[in-house]
């Protein structure tokens, strides 16, 4: 799951070095478009839903891996 979301983000920012720690914000400095643009990218590719007021919840990519466990959200 690591490796996808690192794919993704490496799609939409050319940042890579990502690990399990790694915050949006602080450590790759995107801005709200930056990260709307990753969440689009990841229900595009995983045929899914994240509804806005669940992104502002996900501020490290554990996070984001968190969630896709949480509800069910397969990495293909």
């Amino acid at each position: 799951m690591l490796e996808f979301i690192q794919d993704v983000i490496f799609s939409i920012t050319g940042k890579n070095n990502i690990t399990y720690e790694t915050d949006f914000i602080k450590d790759l400095q995107l801005n709200s478009l930056d990260i709307m643009n990753i969440i689009c990218a990841f229900e595009d590719r995983l045929d899914t839903s994240i509804p806005t007021r669940d992104v502002w919840q996900l501020h490290q990519v554990k996070d984001v891996i968190a969630y896709m466990q949480k509800h069910g959200i397969q990495v293909p």
